[in-house]
């Protein structure tokens, strides 16, 4: 470890004395508002932290200086920076040519104080119009510019400004894939993207233990309860100010009528704010006993807010973002964040232009609570922004350079230039083990876990929490990103609640569990359920034979028979969760007992239980053993004995055998008369040992139509773990699923 250190040290000198004699990086952060600084205070902090290696200035403009507003420079002095510089460039109107004067007022007074600051660099965040007077400024100042938040897309003419921002800005540091992806697509260097996440998440995803309910109280009254409260920010939309207006009063309506406890902060200072306020005041919220009306609140208070409100509405990006982090329900109203990535916590109500519309929306959101979503960060941007700062190089031209198409392939580069890969966390609960895996975008298994799956429902759980922990912590050290947990596990399984409804018999205790609640707010990470069977087609899908295949069927042929069927691209779950059960497709009616219930379905005969059944009956009359082959004492019968006595030649092992692959021809046979597919896919220990009987069976039985058939053996090492992954890796990638 001090080796690691003490050579991270050496390279960050060597940087240092390529910048010119340990030259300090001098940095400029400029905020705007209270939103911006939000975002912005984590990097000032990391900053301060290291003056070895920065010198920080802070320069304070808009409406942080503006009393209708909280004057909220005084939480910058709280947090004991110093304010280089403040700017009063707001020009008061809070319409359309205020906000033009006010850019222009910007552009007049900064020029002084970057000419007196000098520095190597400015930190400029969002979409703002401010944030552009600082861009601008700083560019033609020769000024490097480092953007926060670039590459995203929403609505109103913020969208506009961010762009342009990221036109003029040197270096970008983005949140999400998606918007790194539009950077390379708005032709920007690769070499100077960073994906780090939102700084604000690193305070976000510590903050939710610490003692709230003094903050509550403070800010909703004594009486008021955790998750029965409600938090309000909405703010005009500048492109359509008299609807945004429309829309306020509605909401107001709306939460009235709600009658719960509401806190409401008042808009920002875009066109269209000082009607909203006016609303407010018409409605008499500031003297409501319901509500609540504040300018500002801290944001460490607020995260605690949000964090233990029954729900949040308006359409602030607040809202779309950091309220994930929490599971808090969000109604998002209008336009203002269309584009936006949100979690599933967030309900939109695009055309919010009826009261009973948004008292609706209130009537389904309030109150529940959702896996906590890590769309937009894991709590390591800050680390990630530092080490960027670092690696720049003040002797390279200062003239940007634009990549225009063809572009790279779409991959993410740190600092350091190596790949941080996506990955996902998979996690497989079969009948003897209980499996974690750290597992690529390409399908890499990248790190494997392996346990015994306990006995009861308390210590399986523990144990799969304690194991997805520790892959999560690892997954750091080995360069991946992990973008939630997918679950793979026999039994039915409700994949839209994320529960286990009934499990099979090879799993005790394993019916109506709940698994995505506990182990999202665990690692605060969106957490996937689904049955095996579904899984190993999706791995198929993804990984496999099926990738690019319209319709076919997966067979796992294990300890038990299962499957999963896609068709027309999409997984098959049924009405009640119960679809694509091939194992008791019944091919005998008078056939030997099954685990379900039932007599000759294909896992009476087929299954790795079936098998080793009948090789202990064979071992019991002594007929199993052969020349060749040998037993000791204290080993366990198996179907692993089955198939070797078979090979050796022990015809009755071999008819054993034969009678297995026959049923499972005729239940494949079944599903091609049933579904069709133009793919089989046999995956499972089993799988070589079955193909020909199945395919002869199928020439035998089967309509001519659909002889033609496909059948093959899966070529996946881990198809329960790969389709765990897939179930992450196709939702975060925005497949739709």
């Amino acid at each position: 470890e001090v080796y690691f250190k003490n050579l991270s040290k050496q390279k960050q000198k060597e940087v240092m004395e390529k910048n010119g004699n340990n030259h300090k990086l001098r940095v400029c952060v400029a905020t705007c508002n209270r939103a911006d600084y939000s975002k912005l205070a984590p990097i000032m902090f990391g900053i301060k932290a290291e003056p070895q290696f920065f010198e920080l200035d802070v320069v304070v403009l808009g409406s942080h200086l503006i009393d209708d507003y909280g004057n909220t420079y005084r939480m910058i002095e709280q947090d004991d920076f110093d304010i280089h510089t403040r700017l009063h460039t707001i020009v008061r109107g809070e319409d359309e040519a205020a906000m033009v004067e006010s850019v222009g007022l910007a552009l007049v007074k900064l020029p002084d104080v970057l000419n007196r600051l000098k520095p190597d660099i400015m930190i400029v965040h969002g979409d703002r119009f401010d944030a552009l007077a600082l861009a601008t400024s700083a560019a033609l100042m020769n000024i490097r510019i480092l953007h926060i938040e670039g590459g995203e897309v929403s609505g109103t003419i913020d969208d506009s400004i961010r762009h342009a921002i990221t036109k003029l800005a040197h270096y970008h540091v983005c949140c999400t894939r998606s918007a790194e992806q539009h950077l390379i697509a708005m032709c920007e260097d690769h070499d100077r993207i960073l994906l780090a996440g939102c700084p604000s998440y690193d305070k976000l995803l510590s903050a939710k233990n610490k003692d709230y309910m003094s903050i509550i109280r403070v800010w909703l009254g004594e009486d008021v309860k955790t998750r029965d409260y409600i938090v309000a920010l909405q703010h005009p939309v500048t492109t359509d100010i008299k609807h945004s207006i429309k829309m306020f009063e509605l909401t107001l309506d709306a939460l009235i009528s709600f009658n719960k406890r509401t806190l409401v902060l008042f808009p920002n200072v875009d066109a269209g704010s000082k009607e909203m306020v006016r609303v407010m005041r018409k409605k008499g919220i500031e003297h409501h006993p319901n509500f609540r009306a504040v300018k500002h609140v801290p944001f460490d208070q607020f995260i605690q807010l949000v964090a233990h409100a029954g729900c949040m509405i308006g359409n602030s990006s607040c809202g779309v973002r950091e309220v994930g982090a929490f599971g808090t329900p969000v109604i998002n109203l209008g336009t203002r964040q269309t584009g936006r990535e949100t979690g599933e916590n967030v309900l939109h109500v695009r055309d919010a232009d009826t009261q009973d519309k948004i008292l609706h929306a209130l009537q389904l959101q309030f109150g529940k609570q959702y896996p906590c979503s890590k769309i937009y960060g894991d709590g390591n941007a800050v680390p990630r922004i530092l080490k960027f700062l670092k690696s720049i190089d003040l002797k390279e031209p200062l003239q940007k350079k634009f990549c225009f198409p063809p572009v790279k392939d779409n991959i993410s580069q740190d600092i350091d230039h190596i790949l941080e890969t996506q990955s996902a966390l998979a996690v497989d609960l079969g009948g003897t083990n209980l499996r974690v895996a750290i597992v690529s975008m390409k399908g890499e298994i990248v790190k494997k876990y392996t346990q015994l799956n306990p006995k009861t429902y308390e210590d399986r759980l523990a144990l799969i929490l304690k194991m997805c922990i520790e892959a999560a912590s690892e997954a750091v050290n080995v360069n991946c990103r992990i973008l939630g947990v997918g679950i793979s596990t026999g039994g039915r399984v409700n994949p839209r609640e994320g529960i286990v409804l009934h499990s099979t018999k090879l799993i005790q205790e394993w019916s109506s569990v709940d698994l995505r609640t506990p182990i999202s707010d665990a690692l605060h990470l969106p957490v996937w359920v689904d049955n095996d069977g579904n899984c190993a087609a999706l791995a198929e899908r993804k990984f496999g034979h099926g990738k690019g295949i319209e319709n076919f069927v997966t067979l796992i042929t294990g300890t038990g028979i299962g499957g999963g069927i896609v068709h027309q691209h999409e997984l098959i779950h049924g009405s009640s969760f119960c679809a694509a059960e091939l194992g008791h497709i019944v091919v005998s009616l008078d056939g030997p007992d099954c685990l379900c219930g039932s007599q000759g379905c294909i896992e009476a005969y087929a299954s790795g239980i079936a098998l080793q059944r009948e090789a202990k009956k064979l071992h019991d009359d002594d007929l199993l053993l052969v020349e060749g082959m040998s037993m000791k004492e204290e080993e366990i019968v198996s179907a692993a004995h089955l198939i070797q006595a078979a090979k050796l030649g022990n015809t009755k092992a071999e008819s054993i055998l034969r009678t297995a692959g026959t049923a499972l021809g005729l239940g494949v046979v079944n599903i091609l008369h049933t579904v069709n597919p133009s793919l089989v896919i046999l995956s499972g220990v089993l799988a070589n040992h079955y193909v020909s009987a199945v395919k002869d069976v199928i020439n035998r039985q089967a309509l001519s139509s659909v002889k033609t058939v496909d059948v093959v053996v899966s070529n996946l090492a881990d198809p329960a773990l790969l389709g765990a992954a897939s179930l992450v890796l196709d939702y975060t990638t925005r497949r739709i699923y």
